[in-house]
C-alpha cells in the first residue's frame, strides 16, 4: 500500500500541529516554475494569529530539514489560517462558522443562504433570512443533505463582541 507525499507530510506535521493547539485542515503541494510550494493550513476555534503561524512555519522549517519527505528539490513554505472563501468541509468547521451567513449547495434541492443557529451531530439548525421585509424562518439541513458550503463574506456583520458590549 502506497501513501501520498501529503499523507506522509500530514502524519508528520500533524503532531507539531497540534502540540500548538491549532488543527491541520490542508496540506497542498504544487509546483511554481523550477521550486515546489507547500501550503499548510491550520485553524482553531478561536482563530490563528500571525505570530502563531509564524512560530509554526518555524517548527515545520526545522522538521522538514530533518527528514526527506519533501526531497531534494527547493520548496517554499506557506504556513496560513483559511481564508474567508474556504469551504466548510469538517465538523469543526461549521461549527466554528455557527452564527455566520453560509450558501449552502444542497443535493438536488438548489441553493440556500442562511446563517447557522446550531450544529450537531445530523446536521445544521439555520435561519433563513426573510425576503421584502418578511421574518426570518428556521430550517433544519441535515449533512448529508449539504453538496458543499461555504460562509459569505458579510461587510456589515456585527462582530461578536460589539454585541456583547
Amino acid at each position: 500500500m502506497s501513501t501520498t507525499q501529503s499523507e506522509r507530510l500530514r502524519g508528520l506535521l500533524e503532531p507539531l500541529v497540534s502540540a500548538k493547539e491549532l488543527d491541520l485542515e490542508e496540506i497542498e503541494v504544487s509546483r511554481a516554475g523550477r521550486r515546489r510550494v507547500l501550503r499548510i493550513v491550520v485553524d482553531s476555534d478561536e482563530g490563528v494569529e500571525l505570530d502563531a503561524c509564524a512560530e509554526l512555519s518555524r517548527a515545520i522549517s526545522e522538521k522538514l530539514d530533518e527528514t526527506d519527505a519533501m526531497g531534494e528539490d527547493e520548496y517554499v513554505l506557506e504556513v496560513s489560517s483559511p481564508g474567508a472563501d474556504r469551504p466548510l468541509t469538517e465538523h469543526r468547521n461549521y461549527v466554528r462558522a455557527t452564527g455566520r451567513l453560509v450558501r449552502l449547495q444542497l443535493h438536488g434541492n438548489g441553493e440556500l443562504v442562511a446563517r447557522i443557529m446550531a450544529v450537531d451531530d445530523d446536521g445544521l439548525d439555520l435561519e433563513v433570512p426573510g425576503v421584502k421585509g418578511r421574518k426570518p424562518t428556521a430550517r433544519r439541513v441535515a449533512f448529508d443533505e449539504i453538496a458543499k458550503a461555504r460562509v459569505e463574506i458579510e461587510f456589515n456583520r456585527k462582530d461578536k463582541k460589539e454585541e456583547e458590549a
